[in-house]
């Protein structure tokens, strides 16, 4: 399986969008759209391209992702310890503790995928290319939250495009209810964005969120990220509500300041 980035004029939300499955936007103040993802083979990507044409966007330009870009963590020196949790790559093994808490109905409405049983959740969690973005959160081995780190380029002109290769990314978390109150998503997304800027030397660190998702975009603005947008009824939600999109981001300068 490879990642692939599709341009295409104008804005689509194609996450939002089941035609066009697991591919994430981007929008760009030129009016443009980047559109990145996981494709499973060539018959895959010829089907994605025709579906996208099927939409009736004008397609700009399709460019496979560097293949090392998803093993980027491994530069780091696991595990990483803060004052009271430790943090590491994900294991298949670690699949039933984190769907015990991702089950729950407070953690499950604000997820995108919510897979209908333990097996198609094992299954999912121990991709290669899911547990090469994924760290879990540990307090005395007891695994209690887990996190998202997919690097990715930034958009860039084609003369420059190198410059902007794997110098950003999306975060993303999920923590058990039961240990809420205690700061400890504060702790270890603090810690998180450390190993992004010291340790990974990113530029750019974003995360979205649902704007009903209180708890997760206070945690956003309380470990320093800034509002970046407001989308308004942008996001269908599993209820059949279209609910606001809120995005958050980070620049290093920023970070290095407040640190």
């Amino acid at each position: 399986m490879s990642s692939y980035e599709f341009r295409i004029d104008g804005h689509l939300d194609a996450h939002r969008d089941a035609v066009l499955g697991d591919l994430r936007p981007e929008h760009h103040g030129d009016g443009t759209t980047t559109l990145t993802g996981p494709v499973a083979d060539q018959a895959a990507l010829h089907d994605l391209l025709a579906r996208l044409r099927d939409t009736g966007t004008t397609l700009l330009s399709v460019r496979a992702l560097p293949a090392s870009t998803p093993g980027v963590l491994q530069r780091i020196d696991w595990p990483v310890r803060t004052d009271r949790l430790t943090l590491r790559p994900g294991r298949p093994a670690d699949a039933d503790p984190v769907w015990h808490y991702r089950r729950l109905e407070p953690v499950a409405r604000w997820l995108t995928e919510l897979p209908a049983d333990a097996d198609a959740f094992r299954a999912r969690f121990a991709a290669p290319e899911r547990l090469a973005k994924t760290l879990v959160v540990e307090r005395d081995g007891h695994v209690m939250g887990d996190l998202m780190v997919r690097v990715e380029d930034a958009w860039a002109q084609a003369e420059v495009a190198d410059g902007a290769r794997a110098v950003q990314a999306e975060l993303g978390w999920v923590f058990d209810p039961a240990h809420q109150g205690q700061g400890y998503a504060t702790e270890a997304v603090r810690e998180l964005l450390r190993l992004c800027f010291v340790e990974l030397g990113l530029r750019r660190v974003t995360a979205l969120c649902f704007a009903d998702n209180e708890p997760s975009w206070r945690l956003m603005e309380r470990v320093g990220m800034r509002r970046e947008s407001h989308n308004i009824r942008d996001s269908l939600h599993r209820s059949g509500r279209w609910l606001d999109g809120l995005g958050y981001a980070l620049l290093a300068e920023e970070w290095n300041r407040r640190t």
